[in-house]
């Protein structure tokens, strides 16, 4: 459940959501005092918070201690069966998609780094077109949200994109006619394009806020198969001088994202800019801020596009 369902004035819960405590889980296990100096107010201030969110999400921990709510298990054969089972989202490059095993999965978080001008953009824009491809051509028929927090999405580049997924559409149709039953193509240019939902970011705040919002905005929207932000870590570099508040930032909306491409079985698509590190006497590329997705999972994996780009040199 979310802070942003407590009934506590508007500005507790925006200090609550720019401090990192998003979800009433984030709080089960933080003092009064803590809350207090992350939120800058009175102890007594931070502890009805704490009361307040105890008894919304019906664990009475201030005073009888933390409590744990533990779902059902999943066997390993199960978790076997929903892997190979898993639908992806084509790269439309082939040697990409042989790299990452068939394309971006559904079910997953995948980050992908790279250095500026490298195509972490045009990467982005291509997911969100090819995850509408119609299921008659090996697609997901879905839609997708794009979340831009540097400013950098281009309609027109999108437009291109999407035309040239009509034409290869066309092209595969003429095959098929020599073959067998050629499929009817129902979708135009523009229809891509439509079914694309954009969100312009400007602040970090504006950023958690989103994430936020995704999955009440997903569940209205059941037919998103891919969300991409690009890129993830921009806003939290500039000005953040508390180091630790924007490591719990980044977590938190990371499990969150986790969370939701698990629950709606769709794709997440992190994009992310590099820096480079001195380790073991030289400088090595690493993503900023580091890698966000520190366990490795099924629901996880990242690509360094700067080491694709070095590979297909």
């Amino acid at each position: 459940m979310e802070v942003s369902s407590l009934p506590i004035s508007a500005s507790q819960r925006g200090k609550l959501i720019s401090a990192g405590y998003t979800s009433l889980s984030s709080l089960s296990s933080i003092s009064p005092s803590h809350l207090a100096q992350d939120l800058k107010i009175s102890e007594n201030e931070a502890l009805e918070i704490l009361k307040v969110a105890s008894r919304r999400s019906g664990l009475d921990r201030i005073d009888n201690g933390a409590c744990a709510i533990v779902n059902g298990a999943q066997t390993a054969w199960d978790m076997l069966h929903e892997e190979e089972s898993s639908v992806r989202i084509t790269t439309s490059c082939s040697d990409l998609d042989d790299i990452i095993g068939g394309g971006i999965n559904c079910k997953e978080v995948t980050e992908v780094g790279g250095v500026p001008g490298i195509g972490k953009t045009q990467l982005g824009i291509q997911l969100a077109i090819n995850v509408q491809i119609p299921a008659d051509y090996g697609g997901l028929e879905g839609k997708a949200v794009y979340i831009d927090t540097e400013g950098s999405f281009m309609v027109e580049r999108a437009l291109q994109i999407a035309e040239a997924c009509v034409e290869d559409m066309q092209e595969y149709n003429s095959f098929l006619r020599k073959n067998v039953r050629a499929c009817q193509i129902r979708k135009e240019p523009k229809d891509f394009l439509e079914n694309i939902f954009y969100f312009r970011i400007c602040s970090y705040t504006e950023q958690i806020a989103v994430v936020n919002y995704l999955e009440k905005f997903i569940s209205e929207h059941k037919d998103v198969k891919v969300v991409v932000i690009d890129s993830i870590t921009f806003h939290f570099r500039q000005d953040f001088e508390d180091m630790a508040l924007r490591t719990r930032l980044l977590g938190g909306m990371a499990l969150k994202l986790m969370k939701l491409a698990k629950k709606f079985n769709l794709a997440v698509v992190l994009l992310n800019q590099v820096t480079t590190k001195y380790s073991q006497g030289s400088f090595q590329l690493t993503l900023a801020l580091g890698n966000l997705l520190q366990l490795r999972s099924g629901m996880m994996f990242f690509i360094c596009l700067y080491l694709l780009w070095l590979f297909l040199k």
